[in-house]
This record gives structure tokens, C-alpha cells and sequence, in this order.
């Protein structure tokens, strides 16, 4: 009996063994049916049509992922082949692959048809178009000039490159005028609780042109006086204690504007041409925003020239003798001053130097844009004006909109310690042939207008551009100023504002 009961158990034992591995198989073989089909992308790559993002119909964010084009390199050789053939239709903003996630394009504000709105402080004209000798209406004590009739004239020549704060103060102002001026990605607020961002209206740059030297009977320059003046104004204001002064947009463009105020305001979002000046906690790519200059050449329309038209393989026109970050021109100098296809020569904005520059870059291939007195130079946007192929060497340089902006597709980066090795520039540059530089200066021709200032702005222009990397930083504004607010209760109880100034972390908090 004990027999039959033991071969019972071991058939059964076998049964629910056998039944054990069955299901397990058959588990293992659906799951990773179901991991395979998961992997699997069902998508294709999609193209971002405008600066911000491409949303769906229905308004929902769409994600876009992109894969990166496989490239040849020719040793540390940044741009090259764009394996798409031709560039189908320019969208309105900006045509550009790029690979970003849902949770990117949520943190960036991005919507296709979203509106930056902005509180402009109306400070007196001394800090504005009174330095254009534009004089207020002191009936009205209107401190603006009527867009309606006449707009303040900005002085040409160098001027022209630092200009930023004159044509963003314009669109502005223009986005109260609608049925004149039609807005499109700003518009002023009157209340500033409102507001995305504080704009502070002062004309850093054109300060520092015209009055950074001290008059026959001044102590100190009008520029400093109005840097003073203008902290002890933001100081006192509650847009400015409400925030600390981190939702505020301040434009220093020129290098050595707002040298002495920056300091002082530094929890700002500055709108800078580089960081060359500028200590990394003061002023760095996550907080700030990096603007173009204003081309001093002329636009190249309707360029018709081949490689083979533009008789110059490399042009350079300039100050040779630099200090700090430029001695790399004096050694390219006396390397390649000897290549019959080079052009490198000392050269300046007078004795018909813009003309001059104007015909060397529309004749020529490629234009060196190296590092100067500091990384960036009004020399690269002249070449992008002139569909001159740019070659960077400035390893510290920051670049407008290169968030969004793949500068490897029409310009060439090339590191200062190999750049000036002998021989090495010109044999990089020879290597680059006319199919690859076609496609760089077909590319040149799409990206140019992202580069041109305008008033009215357009869709797509530097105004519009410049407005729009401002928007994708005003998430990080609202975080830095709900950081900063944790522990104000704590510290002062429920009067929330008043009588407090705001708190300021040290410099190197952020």
C-alpha cells in the first residue's frame, strides 16, 4: 500500500513539475516578445518648425527625438557632412533638428504660439533714447518717444555692433501698437505681478561708447554716474525686492558696459556678447543669455558666388596685435601670411575698411574669426552676413542660440592649440572640399536672418530670437526665486515684503 501511495506522489510530483516549466517558459518567451516590441521606434524623426517647440493639435507637447547624422572627422574637425539633401520648407521660426524630451520641452516654455510677457520700468530718458538727444515730453512726462511719428535715430559705425538694447526696447514698446506694429512673441504689461520678465531700459552699451571718459569738470564719467544711479533705482523698487532682482532682464552687451554695476546685479538674467569679462559667478550659460552683434557689412542678397567664384581660400581682416585670449592672431599671421590663396591683414573701420572687408568676404571661401581681446568678435556675424563660411578659433567662445542652433552645419571649429601648429590650419582647410562647402553655404543662407536686427521684427529675426532664448530661461528665474524664498518666513514672519530687503545669496550660490 505504502508503494502504490510513494508512485502516486512521484507522478504527481512530476505533472506539477512539467506544468511548473511549461508556464515558465511560455512566460519567459511573451516576455520578451513584449520587451522587443517596446524597443522597437515606430516613430520618425521629426524637425522642430519654431525656436521654442512643435505642439501637437490639440495643444499637448509633442516629443521629438532625433538621431544624430553619422560624420566623417578630419581630427578634431567639428562640422561636416549634413546627409540631408536639400532642407525642405523653412518653417516659420527656425528649421533645425535637435533631440529634446517631453520633460525638456515643458522646462523651456516651449509653445509654438506662446507670448513673452514682459514690465518695462519707465525710467527717465537719461537711461534711454535721451542718450540718442532724444528729449521727453515734459507736458505729458511721457518718458518715451511717440511710435507713431518719429523714433530715435541710433548712431551708425562701431555703434551699430552693441545695438541689442535699442531694437528689444523698440519691439517693446511696438507691442502696445498692434494695428501698427503686430505683435508676435512679446508684449508689455503694465502690471508687473503679471510679468515673465523685468526689463530694466538702459543703454549700457551706448553709455559706455560715449561717455565712459570723464569730462574737463567731472570727477567721474557719466557712465559710471548713471551705473550708480540706476542700482540705487532697482534697489528701491518692489518689482526688484520681490525677487531679488532674478526675474530681471539688464543688457550689458558691449564688454565693458555695466562694468562696475554688474556686481551689484548680478542675481540678473544679463543679455552679454560673451563671458570674457565676466567672472562664472556673475555670469554664466545657465543663467544669462548670450545675444548676436549687429553686422556691420551689409547683407549679401542674392548671392549668386560658387566655390570656385570666390577666388580667396581664407580671409582674415583686423587687429592682429591682441592682448589676453589673442596672441593666437599674431602666430597665425606669420604662418600663413605666405599662402598665395590667404588674405590676412591689419585692417580697420576707417579709410573705407567696412568696403574693403565687404568685398574680401563675399570673394572668399572661408573667414577666420579668431579670439581677440576677448572670445567673440562682430567679425563672425559678418561672415554669416557675408555667406562666408566661419572658422572658429576661440575655445572659450559662447555662441547665440546654440540651444537649438547646431553652428557645426555652417561653420568650422578648430581648437588654438592645433590651429596654430605649422601647417596644420591651412591643410584642414584645403581638406575641406567643394561639396561639403556648398552644403555649409547653402545652410549659411537659411541661418542669416536669425542674425538680422530690424524694426519692425519679423518672424525669425535676431529680435524675435533673442526673445525667445529670454523665454526658455524663465523657468530657471522662477526657480532661482522660490529657492531664495524657503526660509523667509522663518526669518521675518508674515510681513511678507515690506520694510525687508530682498535676500541675496553670495555670488557663488547659484
Amino acid at each position: 500500500m505504502a508503494e502504490k501511495n510513494t508512485s502516486a506522489i512521484k507522478v504527481v510530483s512530476r505533472k506539477s513539475l512539467w506544468f511548473f516549466f511549461t508556464t515558465t517558459t511560455l512566460f519567459f518567451i511573451m516576455s520578451w516578445l513584449f520587451v522587443l516590441r517596446s524597443t522597437r521606434s515606430d516613430s520618425t524623426p521629426a524637425t522642430i518648425s519654431q525656436l521654442l517647440s512643435t505642439t501637437s493639435n490639440d495643444g499637448s507637447d509633442l516629443v521629438t527625438s532625433q538621431s544624430q547624422n553619422s560624420e566623417s572627422s578630419f581630427s578634431n574637425r567639428a562640422i561636416l557632412v549634413n546627409t540631408e539633401t536639400k532642407t525642405p520648407e523653412t518653417p516659420k521660426c527656425i528649421t533645425e533638428t535637435t533631440t529634446i524630451s517631453n520633460n525638456d520641452t515643458k522646462s523651456n516654455n516651449n509653445k509654438s504660439n506662446a507670448v513673452l510677457k514682459v514690465f518695462m520700468y519707465d525710467l527717465p530718458p537719461e537711461f534711454h533714447f535721451g542718450l540718442l538727444d532724444w528729449k521727453g515730453d515734459e507736458k505729458t512726462k511721457n518718458v518715451w518717444p511717440d511710435m507713431k511719428t518719429k523714433i530715435p535715430h541710433y548712431p551708425g559705425g562701431l555703434n551699430l555692433q552693441h545695438s541689442i538694447e535699442y531694437w528689444l526696447t523698440l519691439d517693446i514698446l511696438a507691442s502696445e501698437l498692434p494695428e501698427i506694429y503686430p505683435a508676435r512673441i512679446v508684449t508689455r504689461v503694465r502690471n508687473s505681478t503679471e510679468a515673465d520678465v523685468i526689463f530694466v531700459p538702459f543703454f549700457s552699451s551706448l553709455t559706455y561708447n560715449r561717455h565712459s571718459k570723464t569730462g574737463p569738470h567731472e570727477r567721474r564719467s557719466r557712465n559710471k554716474v548713471l551705473q550708480e544711479k540706476l542700482v540705487r533705482y532697482l534697489m528701491n523698487q518692489e518689482e526688484w525686492k520681490r525677487s531679488g532682482g532674478r526675474d530681471h532682464l539688464i543688457l550689458a552687451h558691449h564688454p565693458n558696459s555695466m562694468l562696475d554695476a554688474r556686481m551689484k546685479l548680478w542675481p540678473a538674467t544679463f543679455i552679454l556678447s560673451d563671458f570674457g569679462r565676466y567672472p562664472p559667478n556673475i555670469a554664466n550659460v545657465d543663467k544669462d543669455v548670450i545675444a548676436p552683434y549687429k553686422h556691420v557689412i551689409a547683407s549679401y542678397v542674392d548671392d549668386q558666388s560658387t566655390f570656385d567664384s570666390r577666388k580667396t581660400l581664407l580671409y582674415f581682416q583686423g587687429a592682429i596685435y591682441r592682448k589676453d585670449g589673442g596672441y593666437a592672431r599674431q602666430e597665425l599671421f606669420y604662418l600663413l601670411k605666405e599662402e598665395k590663396d590667404v588674405h590676412f591683414s591689419f585692417g580697420s573701420v576707417q579709410k573705407g575698411g567696412v568696403r574693403n572687408a565687404t568685398n574680401g568676404m563675399r570673394s572668399s571661401k572661408f573667414c577666420l574669426n579668431i579670439a581677440g581681446d576677448t572670445p567673440s568678435s562682430n567679425r563672425l556675424f559678418d561672415a554669416i552676413a557675408s555667406h562666408c563660411v566661419p572658422v572658429i578659433i576661440s575655445d572659450e567662445i559662447e555662441l547665440p542660440y546654440e540651444d537649438v542652433l547646431d553652428y557645426s552645419k555652417f561653420c568650422v571649429f578648430v581648437r588654438t592649440r592645433d590651429a596654430v601648429k605649422k601647417k596644420y590650419l591651412i591643410n584642414f582647410i584645403r581638406s575641406i572640399g567643394k561639396d561639403e562647402w556648398t552644403r555649409m553655404w547653402n545652410r549659411l543662407k537659411e541661418v542669416e536672418k536669425f542674425f538680422e536686427f530690424q524694426f519692425p521684427s519679423k518672424e525669425g529675426d535676431a529680435v524675435e530670437m533673442i526673445w525667445q532664448a529670454v523665454s526658455r530661461k524663465v523657468p530657471f528665474m522662477k526657480l532661482k526665486t522660490n529657492r531664495s524664498r524657503r526660509f523667509f518666513r522663518a526669518l521675518y514672519g508674515n510681513n511678507k515684503y515690506k520694510g525687508h530687503k530682498s535676500i541675496h545669496a553670495p555670488p557663488n550660490f547659484w
